[in-house]
């Protein structure tokens, strides 16, 4: 952790919505005029598409079905680790892009399923990070030490499933088989790597859906969120003003003494009303350090 260059980060699966919620702080930031400089967990990914084919291919021949981007072992996290590291000291550090489809490779001049150069992240007033690994902790890195303010997305797993059956078919053109085999594949790398990342999160927000998902593979539309409710979770609920949320958030209610329910479409406001006062309070411990 670093009072001078503070470290957002926003941990969640694929398909989670952690791109959803990204964007939500972005708005925050440009409404308070804070600078900030971005690094995508699929930066710090170890192999490119074909690399990865070929590594999974390899991994099978030796018995290991589930080798994933969820593995430790499929990332840079020492990397990512030293670039947090560095951050903290002296706001400084570098990443790239990892390009997905043709849109993004026109956009970067790069080929689809590989990465851009290294680049230097310009002047900023904090790190945000959005992944699968932000506060992840294996043998040699603990990567959740160095954030200031730590979000996991969670939804519930139908859901999450659901979000990525949908996204992979409309986006990358996968079937729904295959994006099926990808999540079989992941299983084991996700109670493995993903989901301990979560009880070291200071805030969880997860979205439950009140529709039926008991068989996501046939679902034909993704839960609105007018079908959900989101619970938000406090690792440390002291200093949260509970009473003033439930005033400001119509039909919320507080399920536990560190949890509060709040209709699903009401993410928005209760993410800004959440967010924005430990954002600040981050900017302000910044420059009374400075």
């Amino acid at each position: 952790m670093s009072a001078k260059h503070p470290i957002i980060s926003i941990t969640g699966s694929s398909g989670a919505g952690t791109t959803s919620v990204k964007r939500i702080f972005e708005l925050i930031f440009r409404r308070e005029q804070i600078e900030a400089a971005y690094i995508e967990g699929d930066a710090f990914h170890k192999y490119d598409r074909n690399a990865m084919k070929a590594k999974v291919a390899e991994e099978e021949k030796k018995g290991n079905p589930n080798f994933t981007h969820f593995h430790v072992d499929a990332n840079e996290l020492q990397k990512l680790d030293e670039v947090f590291e560095e951050y903290g000291r002296r706001g400084t550090g570098q990443t790239r892009t990892y390009i997905h489809d043709d849109e993004e490779a026109e956009r970067y001049n790069t080929p689809a399923g590989t990465f851009t150069e290294w680049r230097d992240f310009p002047p900023s007033s904090l790190l945000f990070y959005e992944g699968l690994h932000g506060c992840a902790v294996s043998e040699g890195v603990n990567l959740a030490r160095h954030a200031d303010l730590k979000i996991g997305v969670v939804p519930v797993i139908n859901l999450e499933w659901i979000q990525k059956i949908h996204r992979d078919r409309s986006t990358r053109g996968y079937s729904t088989e295959a994006v099926m085999d990808v999540i079989l594949r992941r299983m084991p790398d996700y109670v493995r790597y993903i989901t301990p990342q979560f009880t070291l999160t200071d805030i969880n927000f997860q979205r439950v859906p009140i529709v039926d998902t008991s068989n996501p593979f046939i679902a034909r539309w993704i839960p609105t969120p007018d079908e959900s409710m989101l619970v938000i979770r406090f690792a440390r609920p002291r200093g949260i003003d509970f009473p003033y949320l439930l005033s400001m958030i119509h039909d919320s209610f507080m399920s536990r003494a560190n949890s509060i329910v709040v209709p699903g479409n009401k993410l928005d406001l209760a993410m800004q009303l959440i967010l924005t006062p430990l954002i600040m309070q981050l900017i302000e411990r910044k420059n009374r350090a400075s």
